[in-house]
């Protein structure tokens, strides 16, 4: 007679890592599993609450610059390396693992407005207001890693002196060319002393340039004459230009859509623009009491982070109107420079209080080596709140910030002015002939002309 006999091994019954835990097994048929929303709605509240608890986004500090810090720009083939520029013209290079200076590059008489670094990683660029470029060789063997404590001093590789100071700073991709703002828009080759290329649409300011990472010869610049204007290199001429309100201070295309770009505002907003539509913004970010200094996209362009003259950093959705996060600390003075880290997962400030801060760009993400089982518990967490994140009390947990006093108080009262002109728009809507008032929207009112 022949016998079957059922064999299984203990590993398929016991859970990883732990010997004495058995499997349980769940049969997920909904006709069984009644209570399955009700479950999952309290898992999904305890989600968004554990997000608040374990919320730690301040990382650290770093303490070395004498004066304000005016810009930054980081390695695209070191991921712990950051420069950062000061008004007092000093240029560190930053181990942002041990948060200490190995290398410095000093040399520049006044403020350094602009940082760049070319896409192979080997030449450092800067500007300022002493009317000098210069350029700076980055040794190949990375110099992190070697003693952080070391803090070496670099010489200028090249020295190029202009007639006018310069405001920013851009390096082409794939390229030995680079432009500056300043009197105009200069295009520069490693190996010559004077520009290429010279452009001037206006008699103002331009504040900040910026290259297209898709299309390399492409340039965005925005001047101090509230106008935002693009440049074709291959042209030899500029193709376009349109006047805001407001001045914009800084300029961001979104690497994984080379079409868009953000402009970082004075009114404090933001504004998303799709370069072949000038005619109005594609979206407006909200949520700044004041100047919005910088802005800088993360690597998987979803979102971008800005600083402000309101002492604040934000996170927002690349097609939202409303920030995801806010970082403040007591000390944290006025913010001029952020970036992104080039792996997405941190954020670094630099602000008029001589310190750099290194942030978590998600507040309660948990830092090290995630075990399988805790990285499937995080996943799960997020797809409860995901499901249930339009319920009221999900909402609730979810959009809530701490807020200083004074941005909390600047912010009520935006929003009480913004509600009495809406109600101002429909009264004089309402006594008035039909038709005879056209409202546009605030992505249309903010532009006044396209050229």
């Amino acid at each position: 007679m022949k016998v079957k006999v059922i064999s299984r091994s203990a590993d398929e019954f016991t859970k990883e890592r732990s010997q004495d835990l058995q499997r349980v097994f769940r049969n997920f048929d909904p006709s069984i599993r009644t209570q399955e929303k009700a479950v999952e709605y309290v898992r999904a509240q305890n989600a968004a609450k554990l997000d608040k608890i374990f919320a730690r986004p301040f990382v650290g500090a770093m303490e070395g610059h004498i004066d304000s810090i005016s810009c930054m720009a980081k390695n695209p083939n070191h991921l712990i390396g950051i420069f950062s520029g000061s008004m007092d013209g000093e240029i560190r290079l930053w181990d942002l693992a041990s948060r200490r200076t190995v290398c410095r590059f000093p040399g520049h008489k006044g403020a350094v407005q602009g940082l760049t670094v070319s896409t192979d990683g080997r030449v450092l660029v800067s500007c300022g207001t002493d009317s000098t470029v210069r350029l700076w060789s980055v040794p190949v063997s990375n110099l992190l890693e070697e003693d952080a404590s070391s803090d070496k001093s670099a010489q200028p590789r090249e020295t190029y002196v202009w007639k006018n100071a310069f405001r920013s700073v851009d390096h082409q991709w794939n390229s030995d060319r680079f432009a500056t703002g300043g009197a105009g828009v200069d295009i520069w080759n490693h190996n010559r002393s004077a520009p290429e290329q010279s452009y001037q649409w206006g008699t103002d300011t331009v504040v900040s340039v910026r290259f297209n990472p898709g299309e390399p010869d492409i340039l965005a610049t925005s001047a101090s004459d509230r106008s935002i204007a693009l440049y074709d290199l291959r042209m030899g001429k500029p193709t376009s230009k349109f006047i805001m309100r407001t001045r914009t201070n800084s300029i961001c295309w979104n690497p994984m859509e080379p079409i868009n770009f953000t402009a970082a505002n004075e009114d404090s907003n933001c504004y998303s623009f799709d370069c072949r539509k000038f005619g109005e913004a594609t979206c407006v970010h909200m949520d700044h009491v004041s100047a919005v200094m910088d802005i800088d996209y993360s690597p998987t362009g979803r979102e971008f982070v800005t600083g402000s003259y309101d002492r604040t950093i934000m996170i927002f959705p690349y097609n939202a109107g409303h920030k995801r996060e806010i970082y403040h600390t007591k000390r944290m003075q006025r913010v001029f420079c952020v970036k992104y880290s080039c792996d997405g997962s941190y954020v670094i400030s630099g602000s008029d209080d001589t310190n750099l801060r290194l942030w978590k760009s998600k507040a309660s993400e948990q830092l090290g080596v995630l075990l399988p089982r805790e990285q499937k518990k995080h996943e799960y967490h997020e797809a409860v709140k995901n499901r249930y994140k339009h319920l009221p009390e999900i909402k609730r947990i979810v959009r809530h910030r701490h807020l200083p006093k004074p941005i909390y108080k600047a912010g009520k009262q935006i929003r009480e002015q913004n509600e009495s002109q809406r109600k101002k728009q429909e009264k004089r809507k309402a006594h008035s002939a039909p038709g005879s008032i056209v409202e546009e929207p605030l992505r249309k009112r903010k532009i006044i002309k396209v050229e």
